[in-house]
């Protein structure tokens, strides 16, 4: 029998055998009964690999205007295609699980910590509004009633932004730019949806959102911006004088010299008459070269 199959939802429930930590994405002792397909899953992202995931994984390539194609091989089967019907792909509401399967007995029962036939424990941390279990306590997890969601890492260290509607960091508590509902979109660079990433996210100055690898990957690409709002993601001030000595050493031609241009500066959004530059235009207001020509150059006054 495929195992693989099983596990994924692909057999029907009477085929699923008694196998322990069924789940390749959590260590638990059960599996979920999905309430919209009435199959049988190791957890709600077994099931959406399954039913939403058809597409190819890929990343956009900065500076290249094209998205490359990962090189890897899916790590569940493709049920949907091209050819299956769209309308029979689905996320799995996981707050409506009603019914699991003990892993060790294959007891379908109620959602429940404790296996109501064998008396194993399915899970060493259990939210029975998530319908959430897992063996691996080290994760910290704890339920946040303002997201709705189980979040790991403790929750001594984390705090819910009601304005932002999602739970951050208490390094961020008081200094943090809040946006309305910042993590309720995806992900700038790998579109994926950021509320229940399993994956590190990071909060940049402006208070948009992003994972923390496709920050690290645009950092290693030379992209220092916010991709929503173009606003600097991270502390630029060396860089800025570094362009100072630049600019201070790069005289422009005397055909130049007189030549203005209007500039909007992504970081303060300040609006200005600067003298044009081949290398940069520095913001009279916050110093920063984090700015864009929006006037054709004009004679200086």
């Amino acid at each position: 029998m495929d195992s693989e199959a099983v596990q994924h939802g692909l057999l029907p429930l009477s085929a699923c055998p008694p196998t322990a930590n069924s789940c390749a994405h959590y260590s638990r002792g059960c599996s979920v009964v999905a309430p919209c397909c009435g199959q049988a899953f190791g957890c709600r992202h077994c099931h959406n690999d399954a039913k939403v995931r058809w597409f190819p994984s890929f990343r956009f390539r900065f500076g290249s205007g094209s998205a490359d194609v990962l090189k890897q091989p899916c790590p569940v089967p493709r049920q949907n295609s091209l050819e299956v019907d769209p309308r029979d792909r689905h996320e799995i509401p996981r707050h409506e699980i009603k019914k699991v399967i003990c892993s060790l007995c294959s007891k379908e029962q109620d959602v429940q910590q404790n296996c109501s036939s064998c008396g194993a424990c399915m899970g060493k941390y259990f939210c029975k509004v998530c319908k959430f279990f897992d063996d691996d306590v080290s994760k910290g997890q704890y339920h946040c009633d303002g997201c709705g969601i189980c979040r790991t890492g403790g929750v001594e260290n984390f705090f819910h932004c009601d304005k932002c509607g999602c739970c951050y960091s208490n390094v961020l508590k008081d200094s943090h730019h809040c946006v309305e509902r910042a993590m309720h979109h995806n992900c700038p660079v790998c579109f994926e949806y950021l509320f229940d990433s399993t994956k590190d996210i990071s909060v940049l100055q402006c208070g948009h959102t992003i994972h923390l690898e496709c920050m690290n990957e645009m950092r290693a690409h030379h992209h220092f911006s916010c991709p929503v709002c173009s606003r600097s993601a991270c502390d630029m001030s060396a860089t800025w004088r570094k362009l100072d000595e630049e600019v201070a050493a790069t005289p422009m031609p005397d055909i130049y010299q007189k030549h203005m241009v209007w500039i909007l500066c992504n970081d303060c959004s300040a609006t200005s008459s600067v003298r044009f530059h081949v290398l940069g235009h520095k913001c009279p207001a916050c110093s920063s070269y984090n700015t864009r020509e929006t006037r054709a150059a004009c004679p200086r006054i």
